[in-house]
Parts: C-alpha cells; sequence; structure tokens
C-alpha cells in the first residue's frame, strides 16, 4: 500500500512538474507561411504574408491573434516579436485586448510601433499612457520588442534594452476614448495605422506565465 501511495505522489509531481515545463515553454503564434490562427476585419487586404512575414500596409485594419494557444485569451505571458519599421510608418502592437470587426480596439494596451512617422510617440512607449519620445531602433532595420506582462506590471524592451517599467496603479483613470486601457487578459492584435505605413512582423513567440 505505502508503494503505491509512493508511487501514486511521484507520478502526480511528475505530471506537475511537466505541465509547468509546457505551460512556459516559448510557442510560435505565426507559421510564417500563412494568416493561420488570425482574425482580421475590416479591411483584410491591409496584411498579406510575404517571404516569412506579416506585411501591414493599407487602410486602418487589426489583426488579432485567434488561434489554439492559450485560447488566446492571455494574462500573464512574455511575447516576442522581431519587427521591421519602413520610413515614415507608423503600428503598434494590443496587448489584453478583444476582436473588434473596426476602428481602433477600445480594450487593453498599444504598444507603439514608430520610428520616423509624424506622430512623436516612438516604438516601446505604451501609447499615451507612458509614452517614448526618442526611436530605439531604425528604419528599414529589423528590431526585437519584448514585452513582459505580470499582475499590474507591463516592461517593454527593444533589442534587450528596457524602456518601459509600467505598473498600472489600482483604480486607475483614463482619459475619454482611453477608458478600455486597462490590465485584464484577452489576445494580442497588429496594427495597419495607414496606406503609407507599411511595418512587417515575423517570428512571433508567446510564452504563457503562472
Amino acid at each position: 500500500m505505502r508503494f503505491l501511495q509512493l508511487t501514486a505522489v511521484l507520478f502526480s509531481v511528475i505530471f506537475l512538474l511537466s505541465a509547468t515545463n509546457k505551460k512556459q515553454k516559448w510557442v510560435s503564434l505565426f507559421d510564417g507561411k500563412s494568416l493561420n490562427g488570425w482574425k482580421v476585419g475590416a479591411n483584410p487586404e491591409t496584411f498579406k504574408v510575404e517571404d516569412g512575414a506579416i506585411v501591414v500596409n493599407g487602410k486602418v485594419a487589426h489583426l488579432f491573434y485567434d488561434g489554439k494557444v492559450g485560447n488566446h485569451d492571455f494574462k500573464n505571458f512574455e511575447l516576442k516579436l522581431d519587427i521591421m519599421t519602413k520610413p515614415g510608418s507608423n503600428s503598434g502592437v494590443y496587448i489584453h485586448t478583444q476582436y473588434q470587426e473596426s476602428s481602433w480596439p477600445k480594450k487593453g494596451y498599444e504598444v507603439q510601433v514608430n520610428n520616423s512617422q509624424g506622430d512623436w510617440r516612438r516604438t516601446g512607449g505604451l501609447y499615451a499612457v507612458q509614452d517614448i519620445k526618442e526611436p530605439p531602433a531604425k528604419d528599414n532595420e529589423w528590431f526585437t520588442m519584448h514585452i513582459v506582462v505580470k499582475g499590474k506590471n507591463i516592461k517593454v524592451s527593444v533589442n534587450n534594452k528596457q524602456l518601459v517599467d509600467y505598473t498600472e496603479p489600482e483604480n486607475a483613470v483614463r482619459e475619454k476614448g482611453m477608458e478600455g486601457r486597462l490590465l485584464s487578459s484577452g489576445t494580442i492584435a497588429l496594427q495597419g495605422h495607414d496606406p503609407n505605413s507599411k511595418v512587417l512582423y515575423k517570428n512571433i513567440q508567446m510564452k504563457v506565465l503562472d
């Protein structure tokens, strides 16, 4: 009997360790070939796949992750993306958001992607919450953005340089039209900003955290 009890405990420990390791592995959200697992409403022509990257160029549109990883509902996580901006381009990565058919996502935070476009808010900042004024990367060059969300804290790094370490205050108050800029849980989305902006995304990876 004692042997059976010890065996049961051992199997339980192995199962828990296996589940933890599985949960904390990096998993790709983009297969490099198609938009399988992603969903877009209005203006779907803004997004296409070329040479292993998602090319964003066209009318206002947002591409939402809608795949199986985490049932596309993330709370605590790490997200890594390789990004290239063309001169004068604007885009963004939304977190803790949800699918919308059109317009700018109302839910979640936008991590800005903009190294030279007219909007002064630059890559890596939390748009209109904790902004960055100096571009941390150059147009026409691939750079890596790393976003970590845990509890009420958001960290954003570009090319291993931390730009944002933001803790959302209790009962945070947002400006009119920005009421949804709060942490909760949700999916991620890539922003198509305007026809003059062209931005590429690849190597999109997620690690779900406890």
